[in-house]
């Protein structure tokens, strides 16, 4: 079989695939980061691969991943183009989250409680599903799904134990877990402020942050515009502490509102 021919019967085998599909097969190759599988009804080539972070979440990738192990793991990913198929044995050892994060429509609304908080977004346990075998919640918020609001800590949003209701916005097959979303679940708060406010309008606020391109200044209750540094003096200057310094109130001039972007521009040396 020439070499188009043996693509076409690989694009052929993948296209019946589907997400969500249960393969076995037999471990091929088995390399640091992920095992090759050759899946049961393609004996000529190992089309599936498993993932450390998509391995047995009871055992270790080394016990698993062991080349002649047969293999039973849930499509997680087709990719056509590449010829392979990613698939998933945490998902089949562990049916009962995999229905339940299958059973989340993008959009919906899940109420649950902060189960912990790390450097990297907090956990929470959903009221309804099963519990994670691995982490403290079935869902998970990043930082930037945690409030419209800036902050420096995620506690300054959440706090261990606090109920809480967000959109639910992606299954995450790599962790088994519900990408959410607290702060699609509040109004935005720039939308309010932003509605009637206008080029040339004058605000005063404080100085909360100084970084070396501006100056961001708070005009209502965690609504922060930026001065750019040169729109901080008629004279120009290197950095905003030659101007002013945290904790300043200043009153200033608007030059720019984006709604789309929720991007305050503002203008000291204007006001």
């Amino acid at each position: 079989m020439g070499d188009e021919a043996a693509r076409e019967g690989v694009r052929r085998f993948l296209a019946g695939l589907r997400v969500g599909d249960v393969c076995h097969g037999t471990v091929a190759g088995v390399s640091q980061s992920e095992m090759s599988v050759t899946l049961d009804g393609f004996p000529g080539h190992p089309l599936g691969s498993v993932g450390w972070s998509d391995g047995s979440w009871q055992r270790s990738f080394a016990d698993v991943a062991v080349v002649g192990r047969g293999i039973t793991g849930e499509v997680v990913a087709v990719d056509l183009d590449a010829g392979r198929v990613r698939l998933s044995t945490a998902a089949t050892e562990n049916p009962e989250l995999w229905a339940f994060l299958k059973r989340l429509r993008p959009g919906e609304l899940v109420a649950g409680t902060v189960a912990a908080i790390e450097t990297f977004g907090v956990f929470v346990a959903l009221d309804e599903g099963p519990d994670h075998p691995v982490y403290p919640g079935v869902g998970f918020i990043t930082h930037p799904e945690l409030s419209w609001r800036r902050f420096e800590e995620a506690s300054e949003v959440v706090e261990i134990g606090e109920r809480v209701s967000c959109v639910f916005l992606q299954f995450d097959t790599w962790n088994g877990e519900a990408r959410l979303s607290l702060r699609d679940a509040r109004p935005d708060p720039f939308l309010g402020f932003a509605e009637g406010m206008e080029v040339g309008q004058r605000l005063s606020g404080r100085v909360t942050k100084l970084l070396p391109f501006g100056v961001f200044v708070q005009v209502a209750d965690g609504l922060v515009g930026l001065v750019h540094v040169s729109e901080l003096s008629a004279v120009p200057v290197t950095a905003p502490e030659e101007v002013v310094k945290i904790g300043d109130q200043l009153t200033v001039l608007v030059t720019g509102v984006d709604r789309e972007r929720r991007r305050l521009s503002l203008s000291l040396r204007r006001a």
